[in-house]
């Protein structure tokens, strides 16, 4: 049994952990504790929530306002882990600086990322949005008609990663992607980019926009980007989405081809 002593001597320790990492434990309630509880107590999931408010608050057909609302759900509801307003602005700027006609988007999950980028989309561009979870991807497939965008504009398709990438030009048509934006597992960033090789399905000059790169962090992604010779690498340092005291950061990528 440990003495009152010992215990009173690490009680100092303890207290400057939970003020140093006290937005980290804030991060753990409202990212993960509140939604679980809510999931059982309601029997819907947290981005069926999300939805509901969106279909409750959002103007039908205005991407912008359903954004805005989302944002509204993540700061005053519950948390989703969607690339959020501060770090949409450089994928926006990306955009409009690109003009890009063939995006393809890993990880729809509710399809936040998904509205941003097609509403910044050229005339006569088409979006591939890839979603792992058939749960995630009936609520998103909801968000991006709600938003306004029909299949021939968004073309959301279900199933693991590393399973649709390899069918991409054969089934759906995708020759290459002049942009590639990746929210979705950290730990499959690496995997997908070096697929999107390997299949050559990056086209010439392609950007690829990766998020949580700083956190959860994807290292192994930023060490390959930054020496296997093939892109200019850039980090975006900005905040975790929703909350402005967390760091994190957005890498942007530009494929040269060469090695």
């Amino acid at each position: 049994m440990v003495s009152p002593a010992i215990a009173l001597a690490f009680l100092p320790f303890i207290v400057t952990l939970l003020i140093r990492y006290r937005h980290y434990l804030v991060l753990l309630y409202r990212a993960v504790l509140v939604p679980w509880l809510r999931d059982r107590l309601t029997g819907t999931s947290r981005e069926q929530r999300a939805f509901q408010y969106v279909l409750a608050h959002a103007i039908p057909g205005d991407p912008h306002h359903i954004l805005q609302t989302f944002d509204q759900w993540c700061y005053h509801c519950e948390h989703l882990s969607c690339v959020g307003p501060n770090k949409g602005r450089i994928v926006e700027r990306v955009l409009l600086e690109q003009a890009p006609l063939r995006v393809l988007e890993l990880g729809t999950y509710c399809g936040y990322g998904t509205v941003l980028l097609a509403q910044g989309l050229p005339p006569g561009a088409r979006l591939y949005t890839i979603e792992g979870d058939p749960q995630h991807a009936a609520v998103a497939e909801k968000v991006i008609r709600l938003a306004g965008f029909s299949e021939q504009t968004v073309e959301l398709i279900v199933g693991p990663s590393e399973e649709v990438i390899p069918r991409l030009r054969e089934k759906h048509g995708l020759v290459n992607a002049n942009l590639v934006f990746m929210d979705h597992w950290k730990r499959s960033y690496l995997r997908d980019l070096r697929l999107l090789e390997s299949h050559q399905l990056l086209a010439e000059g392609a950007t690829i926009l990766a998020d949580n790169v700083l956190f959860p962090g994807a290292p192994h992604f930023l060490q390959y980007a930054k020496t296997c010779g093939k892109y200019h690498c850039k980090v975006h340092r900005a905040s975790l989405e929703y909350f402005r005291t967390i760091p994190d950061g957005i890498a942007e990528l530009h494929y040269t081809g060469t090695h």
